[in-house]
């Protein structure tokens, strides 16, 4: 699910809202989970006095991952919802104005920015913290959700080490789904790639890897037809293959590796991204092609996607904001 959504704007790009002025603040997040949270923790700490505003899922991703444990802080392990409540109530300590709401349009066009909150209210901001975050693809079937986060993820290098020394599956073509296959092949007894095509999509160096590990077994001309458990978590996969034929893969992970979303359709307009959409930033800091803009977390990362790494780029965000407000004068 896309955290923030898609809005036409009318001809000059400026957001239409019913009558009333636009309120203004100094520093605005959009986004919350680890990128949004953190950044609002130094912001706050920085005196910038930020509002954050959450999204239509509070917490980010994490917040529907039933455990982690490769978070710093929390050596037992802490689940996803906790953690972020955690992150969340360290923000507001320091003074965060956090609110429910949705980002529904931007003007990027000069600052002081505007954003569009739940097509109705217009925010206006000298800094603008982008930590919208990416939406894994899933295959969609009903299976797939009834065992997501017992059995169905996303994210290999999050949750492979609950599956050490037992049979998984990775389902994609791509580099993503190779990656994802050889982690989980050091951790687990075997791994099953399955690839509806005849062929990998990944790139020759990772193709040669995959097929050089033994216990990886590529199933190439398979689909997925559905995922099978009991008492709440995987336990099987049936697959069809190129023949019509409906064969089982005796399991306990499902792996999806078919890809990311990243949430910055509404951005697109103004900010540089790459093919997929994932936002392009000055390399080391988070800044943007708009100056006062930047961009933190999944939304701007297609490489590591954890946690903790998205946290960093968080705080370097709101760095960044610091150091620009800091040197201009409104």
């Amino acid at each position: 699910m896309s955290m923030f959504k898609k809005m036409e704007l009318s001809g000059d790009k400026s957001p239409k809202i019913p009558g009333g002025e636009a309120e203004k603040v100094k520093c605005l997040i959009v986004g919350s989970g680890p990128a949004g949270y953190t950044a609002a923790i130094y912001a706050s700490r920085a005196n910038l006095v930020p509002v954050l505003y959450e999204g239509l899922q509070p917490g980010g991703q994490p917040s529907i991952t039933t455990e982690i444990e490769n978070f710093p802080g929390y050596p037992d392990g802490v689940t996803g919802t906790q953690l972020m409540e955690d992150i969340k109530r360290q923000a507001a300590r320091f003074g965060t104005d956090i609110r429910s709401g949705i980002a529904t349009a931007v003007d990027l066009s000069s600052s002081p920015y505007k954003i569009t909150i739940d097509d109705s209210e217009i925010i206006q901001t000298d800094a603008l913290i982008i930590a919208t975050g990416a939406t894994p693809k899933y295959l969609g079937l009903e299976s797939e959700k009834k065992y997501m986060g017992s059995g169905v993820s996303a994210c290999a290098t999050c949750d492979g080490f609950f599956y050490k020394n037992q049979d998984v599956a990775v389902v994609g073509g791509g580099d993503t789904a190779a990656e994802e296959s050889l982690y989980l092949s050091g951790i687990c007894n075997k791994v099953y790639l399955i690839i509806r095509k005849k062929y990998m999509r990944a790139s020759r160096v990772m193709q040669d890897r995959v097929m050089e590990r033994e216990n990886i077994e590529v199933l190439f001309e398979h689909v997925t037809h559905e995922i099978i458990g009991e008492n709440g978590g995987v336990n099987g996969v049936l697959l069809k293959n190129n023949k019509g034929e409906i064969v089982r893969k005796d399991i306990s992970g499902f792996f999806v590796a078919i890809g990311h979303t990243p949430n910055s359709g509404i951005f697109k307009d103004y900010l540089e991204t790459d093919e997929v959409g994932y936002i392009k930033t000055v390399p080391g800091p988070t800044k943007t092609n708009v100056d006062g803009v930047f961009a933190s977390g999944d939304v701007m990362d297609p490489h590591y996607r954890q946690s903790v790494t998205a946290a960093a780029t968080g705080c370097m965000a709101a760095l960044d904001a610091e150091r620009y407000l800091g040197t201009r004068k409104f």
